[in-house]
């Protein structure tokens, strides 16, 4: 039974009780919260009865809101488990890498070539929104400005299968980032990291645009493994890195 009401020397934040306007989205921006703050972690065992009891809602509220975080991969379904936080184990780290740096590869190409610059406004735009937000108190702002300036950068290269694929890829990011943020705390590495994509796009170099999108998700994941097999919470074997492309 997770005890969403106790913090643990302060690292784990409690989750709030549920006004009774719109209950069901309450209990699903709370999770997520719990999710993205640490309060609930990956592989956390939830159940209806304790987070009822949390939140001040009816199970059938929580049963909703659950299924609808399982829809999106935020939470997972295990055989003799029940339902759980979802986890991203090194090779799925990976593979989330791997796959976000194909996609994002393909958003910049499509931005890069419109000759309208239209596209490229809208990252503008995009950045602008994130900056609001890079340096915010609230770690679910940070997060939710990270995720809508990715989202934003896919929505620009106006590729309808990227905006069939963002609520897949949005779930798994999610997780990623709250191991992230478990592990390190540095709004101002990510707010360089996001400026680099900008400055790059805004070059036009295709070369410095590939570096700028490798460097935010190959290697951060990299470096997020490693933090984890320091801290002992990754697999002892770890595969070798990926390679860092630079140009």
């Amino acid at each position: 039974m997770v005890d969403l009401a106790t913090e643990e020397d302060g690292l784990r934040p409690a989750l709030a009780p549920v006004a009774s306007v719109s209950r069901r989205q309450a209990v699903l921006a709370q999770i997520r919260r719990g999710i993205v703050v640490g309060a609930l972690r990956p592989g956390d065992k939830l159940t209806e009865l304790s987070l009822a009891a949390d939140l001040q809602v009816s199970r059938a509220t929580v049963r909703e809101a659950l299924g609808q975080l399982a829809q999106e991969g935020l939470v997972v379904s295990e055989p003799y488990r029940g339902l759980r936080v979802a986890d991203l184990d090194t090779a799925a780290l990976r593979d989330l890498a791997s796959t976000r740096a194909a996609l994002d590869d393909l958003a910049a190409g499509a931005i890069l070539d419109d000759p309208t610059g239209r596209r490229l406004d809208a990252v503008r735009t995009a950045w602008a929104a994130f900056e609001a937000t890079a340096f915010d108190d609230d770690p679910v702002v940070r997060h939710e400005g990270h995720l809508a300036f990715h989202r934003a950068v896919w929505s620009a290269a106006e590729n309808v299968v990227l905006d069939q694929l963002w609520p897949v890829i949005q779930a798994h990011i999610t997780i990623a980032l709250a191991q992230d943020q478990a592990a390190r705390h540095d709004p101002e590495r990510s707010h360089r990291l996001h400026r680099d994509l900008v400055d790059a796009l805004e070059s036009g170099d295709e070369g410095r645009v590939r570096a700028a999108f490798r460097e935010h998700t190959l290697t951060s994941v990299d470096e997020l493994i490693a933090l984890r097999s320091a801290h002992g919470t990754a697999p002892e074997t770890e595969p070798a890195p990926h390679g860092r492309t630079t140009a």
